[in-house]
């Protein structure tokens, strides 16, 4: 057995294969850069070896400096979790040709899965079902346009080397063929430097169903049964479970059993997961899922399967790269109950699932098992993955855990990071998921829906009045007045004396819902996962604010666009510059007419959360003299 361990990851994943690791007697050693040196997998690790610069392209991207890395501290084996290194064959050869373990599977098995359409004739030649479409090596335009002809419109472009969503296009005519086409390569070039593509038919009720698997050096595969991963945004999956609804024992048993195929096609060891997409127009049948593609590394959603079979896949992980058989015959393996997972991540739904940094004051979260690589006073920066935590559940039946997985997110409180949790609530709880009536395409198609969290601000504003006269009146006795601000930049001024108390009394409080916590400036205030700002302060001051005309950064990001200059009449709704932050461009705008003072900022300036970056003053727009 493995006695000293390196786990070439960050954030949950490396906390949770410590956490096993630890539970087997082996001794773990963390990598980490710059951002990540005081974070929670270092803290945890029984030795930390700093890496390089935050960007991973810098850091846990260099394979040579992770493999120096355990040879320094003695470590007999690499653990590369899931993402950065976990599926590039050359890392993998390398941690083997180093003398060291390589925990996963072979070299030449990831080789053989990393491209599509190789994967898909490999798949074929197995007896495994895929989705028709064409992956030839002719890839010129006039033979793909004749295949897309061939196999009728929709059809789907996909980058042989894509993922994430990169280099994926549905056209849905023959005339718009061509320009996506040419989208579709660029794409794919500036992503993966490869811009060959595959044709594939479009499913019109898609799921994402996949299987795990778990290979042995001794010839063993078996299955760990399925995974529905169907309710996804832009292509990344937001909430998985196992199994997978409307599965009957039929149908699991065909696709289970392609799964294995699949596995020994490539002489697979280590945990994997066979990725199929499945035409449920007419519910779950075994001749309408196709293949799509393998992941030859542990996935983010494996908690759920471990849920319901009881089995850790990470012991079962450093049990087999140390040589040993899968612990249980496929016979010994069954499923208990229904688990669900929730990724929560640190973004803004209301803003565009804006993404969302810096230190979480407040950080409470719930579920029957929680992953995640931060804790209270932690940061989250802009180098790496949105995903903060994982919130898993695990029920009798499937409605159980729906009714507490939707709990557990109504009572996440994180702030000041913005979350996704009321969204995830949303999603739980809306008819369609409940009934099991999902597919890919539910989060798209009820996004404004999913999104609109106006009553629940509204019950917040209406609770904050009495929250301030019990709670912030009693810390504060000499505060003026109070203002209220949420991520909605809402501004509530009360002034002294008689009216500010007839004002707060007019508020009613509910208990049963509001969950409040005080901070150093007032409370905070959650309703359903939705976090209000109560800032106690002297009636017309304090810090700018959007209702105030100031323009905010609402991340640390650099301005690649200025759009206007001191002293310009702008009129609502009107672009004032661009920021780029975490690889996503943000339009600021004018909150209203006026004209634009205090700007503090040029192309390329770097600016820090919260910078106020100029003022529009309120009034007719008229430029100054």
């Amino acid at each position: 057995m493995i006695s000293k361990l390196l786990i070439a990851n960050r954030g949950e994943i490396a906390c949770r294969i410590i956490r096993t690791a630890r539970a087997m007697g082996i001794a773990t050693v963390a990598v980490y850069s710059d951002a990540d040196a005081k974070a929670l997998h270092v803290r945890q690790a029984d030795e930390a070896v700093h890496i390089g610069p935050s960007p991973a392209a810098e850091s846990y991207l260099v394979g040579k400096k992770i493999i120096e890395a355990a040879k320094q501290t003695g470590a007999e084996a690499i653990h590369p979790g899931y993402g950065f290194l976990s599926e590039n064959a050359g890392f993998a050869q390398a941690v083997i040709d180093a003398g060291l373990i390589w925990v996963g599977p072979k070299p030449s098995s990831i080789e053989a899965m990393g491209l599509k359409d190789a994967a898909k004739k490999l798949m074929r030649a197995a007896g495994v079902p895929v989705t028709p479409g064409y992956e030839g090596e002719d890839q010129s335009v006039e033979r793909l346009t004749k295949e897309a002809d061939a196999i009728g419109y929709p059809v789907l472009i996909k980058a042989v080397a894509g993922g994430g969503g990169k280099g994926m296009r549905k056209v849905d005519a023959a005339a718009d063929f061509e320009a996506a086409l040419e989208s579709c390569r660029r794409e794919a070039k500036a992503s993966f430097s490869n811009d060959e593509v595959l044709l594939e038919k479009w499913i019109t009720s898609p799921r994402h169903i996949e299987v795990q698997v778990f290979g042995d050096s001794h010839g063993n595969v078996v299955h760990l049964f399925e995974r529905d991963c169907s309710l996804q945004r832009r292509h990344q999956k937001v909430i998985e479970e196992a199994p997978a609804p409307g599965m009957d024992e039929a149908t699991r048993e065909e696709i289970c059993a392609a799964a294995v195929r699949a596995a020994k096609a490539v002489d697979y060891e280590g945990a994997g997961t066979i990725e199929f997409i499945a035409d449920a127009s007419e519910g779950l049948r075994a001749d309408r899922i196709f293949f799509m593609e393998m992941n030859t590394r542990l996935q983010v959603e494996h908690p759920v399967t471990e849920e319901i079979t009881g089995v850790d896949l990470v012991e079962w992980q450093l049990r087999v790269a140390s040589g040993e058989p899968i612990p249980l015959k496929q016979e010994e393996l069954s499923i208990k109950g229904w688990a669900i997972e929730a990724r929560l991540y640190a973004e803004d739904p209301a803003k565009g699932f804006l993404p969302s940094t810096g230190r979480l004051e407040i950080f409470e979260i719930y579920g029957d098992r929680i992953e995640t690589g931060v804790s209270q006073g932690d940061s989250i920066s802009p180098f790496y993955d949105p995903m903060i935590a994982k919130l898993v559940v695990h029920g009798s039946d499937r409605e159980e855990a729906i009714d507490h997985l939707a709990s557990a997110c109504a009572d996440t409180c994180v702030w000041p990071v913005a979350t996704n949790a009321t969204f995830l609530a949303c999603c739980l709880v809306h008819r369609e998921f409940r009934a099991g009536e999902i597919s890919t395409g539910f989060i798209a198609e009820h996004e404004s829906l999913l999104t609109n969290f106006g009553p629940m601000r509204e019950q917040l504003h209406d609770a904050v009045g009495s929250a301030i006269l019990s709670t912030t009146a009693r810390k504060y006795p000499a505060a003026d007045g109070f203002r209220l601000n949420a991520n909605s930049k809402l501004r509530v001024f009360a002034d002294v004396g008689e009216g500010t108390q007839s004002f707060v009394t007019s508020f009613a409080l509910e208990d049963s819902f509001i969950q409040t916590f005080p901070v150093s400036d007032g409370l905070v205030l959650f309703e359903k996962g939705q976090p209000l700002h109560a800032v106690t302060s002297v009636h017309g001051t304090g810090h700018a604010s959007a209702a105030d005309g100031a323009i905010i950064a609402p991340m640390p990001g650099k301005v690649i666009a200025v759009d206007v200059a001191e002293g310009d009449a702008v009129t609502a709704g009107q672009r004032l510059m661009v920021l780029e932050a975490m690889k996503m461009e943000h339009a600021l705008t004018a909150p209203f007419d006026g004209n634009v003072t205090g700007l503090s900022v040029e192309q390329g300036s770097q600016v820090q959360v919260e910078a106020v970056l100029c003022v529009v003053e309120p009034g007719a727009a008229e430029p100054a003299e």
